[in-house]
């Protein structure tokens, strides 16, 4: 196992691992500034109404991108899988 196969796994595992946070995190920020928006516009400064809102719609997201998370990250461990004969020296 060389150094360009460690680097390409871990190259492969942030990229998955960004991939799979985006729908989250992104989702988070849009109802979190939203949020942040209306509170400074009407002045209401209310811990809950930015923290309710936002985990519902992180609820919703994990709901909605479910399935493609796991399906992406099912593939990315049967790839993972698939190379160790390689890795090992096997092929």
């Amino acid at each position: 196992m060389d150094g360009n196969a460690v680097l390409d796994i871990g190259l492969q595992a942030i990229i998955i691992s960004a991939k799979l946070a985006a729908p989250i995190l992104i989702t988070a920020l849009v109802v979190g500034f939203t949020i942040s928006l209306f509170q400074s516009i009407t002045q209401i400064q209310e811990v809950t109404l930015s923290f309710v809102p936002k985990a519902i719609a992180v609820c919703v997201a994990l709901i909605v991108c479910g399935h493609w998370m796991i399906s992406e990250l099912v593939s990315f461990t049967n790839a993972m899988f698939d190379k160790i004969p390689g890795l090992i020296g096997g092929g």
